[in-house]
């Protein structure tokens, strides 16, 4: 075993430790404050640098050895999910309807291993850029974060994360050039018609009808327009409208989730959805107003650092542990916001075979703790050598 993972593995008890107490206390997208001031306390007590508040409730540390300018940015998040744990453990959650059920509370606790192991033996020249990020799973944090001048406030060359993906062999480090993790766009269209008694549907123009016929439309996009070797992804989660059965309402909302991997990809399907949202409403004489969520991006991991970051953790854990090219995802990530500003890699580390993420037993694998906290450390040291 390698001396820096022998090192980090004798003290997964203690980071373990910090990952429970942080999983019996979740708490949701930008009201991380319990969470942020647990974090900051322990990185003071380090002795890192700490800067608190940041986009709201992220936290930025800072670690410095030696004369050089040069910085890198390592990124964990911090928030948990409006899911209630069903599975039974000693940490459980305590807060009801609440849970790291995505293993935010995994990801911090191995940046924070990471911390103590840099900060008391800084064998880098530069400085290492400790970020922990909140509202991940709103995809709010890392613009929020950016815009409060993350990387004009704490300047650095390059950044990169790491989560966890349950059905990857445990304990495995996958990295992927180029597109890693889909755009995500969260639109509302609202369909506005007539209302009028259900006796009297003559005298309604009738959104649910409209709205209906727009949910199967919408089927097409993907199939009709985007080539089999492509993919996207267009789910149209909640239809609202009306509460009676015998009242036709003058609205009906559709709420949809549109993912894309690639830009050219997501230009095309955002097209076609506001070409067909237009002409199934005049179909039906219904006005429509879309309202767009935050500007998707596609996670794009850079190649020459995605190459370099396989190097480090094949030194470490050997080659039959990293995997280079590994799997892409449908799913989304904010971290993508950072890479469109720096050169950025973001990996995965296998959690065996458990629950998905947001799922109500998904349980985060402590075996992993020592694991990602020793590739941080070396990653740190290599790029700041």
């Amino acid at each position: 075993m390698h001396a820096l993972l022998e090192t980090l593995t004798a003290e997964r008890d203690e980071i373990a430790a910090w990952r429970h107490a942080l999983h019996r206390r979740p708490e949701l997208a930008l009201h991380e404050h319990e969470t942020a001031a647990t974090i900051a306390g322990l990185l003071r007590g380090f002795g890192c640098e700490v800067t608190e508040g940041v986009g709201g409730t992220g936290v930025v540390a800072s670690i410095s050895a030696g004369t050089s300018a040069r910085a890198i940015g390592l990124r964990a998040d911090t928030d948990a999910l409006p899911i209630p744990e069903m599975a039974e453990n000693a940490d459980k959650s305590e807060i009801p309807g609440r849970s790291h059920a995505c293993g935010h509370d995994g990801h911090t606790a191995m940046l924070l291993g990471a911390a103590r192991h840099l900060a008391r033996t800084r064998h880098f020249d530069g400085t290492v850029r400790l970020i922990f990020q909140p509202a991940e799973e709103t995809m709010d944090g890392a613009l929020a974060m950016l815009k409060d001048g993350l990387l004009e406030r704490f300047p650095m060359q390059a950044a990169f994360g790491l989560h966890n993906m349950p059905g990857l062999e445990q304990g495995k480090l996958y990295f992927t050039a180029g597109p890693v993790m889909a755009a995500v766009d969260n639109w509302e269209i609202v369909l506005t018609g007539k209302g009028s008694h259900g006796s009297m549907p003559e005298k309604s123009i009738d959104p649910v009808v409209a709205a209906a016929s727009l949910v199967m439309a919408l089927q097409t996009v993907v199939s009709r327009n985007v080539a089999p070797h492509d993919a996207a992804v267009v789910s149209v989660g909640a239809l609202l409208a009306g509460d009676a059965a015998n009242v036709i309402p003058q609205s009906a909302t559709l709420r949809i989730s549109v993912r894309s991997a690639s830009p050219e990809t997501r230009a095309l399907v955002l097209g076609r959805i506001k070409a067909i949202t237009a002409a199934q409403a005049a179909c039906y004489g219904a006005g429509n107003e879309i309202r767009e969520g935050t500007a998707g991006a596609v996670l794009l991991n850079d190649p020459a650092q995605t190459e370099s970051c396989t190097q480090i953790a094949r030194a470490l854990l050997g080659d039959d542990n990293v995997v280079n090219p590994g799997p892409t995802f449908m799913g989304s990530e904010d971290f993508a916001f950072v890479a469109e500003r720096l050169p950025s890699v973001y990996a995965f580390i296998g959690n065996g075979d458990t629950p998905m993420p947001h799922h109500p037993m998904y349980r985060f694998e402590d075996r992993n703790l020592p694991i990602g906290a020793a590739y941080w450390v070396a990653l740190a040291e290599s790029w700041l050598r």
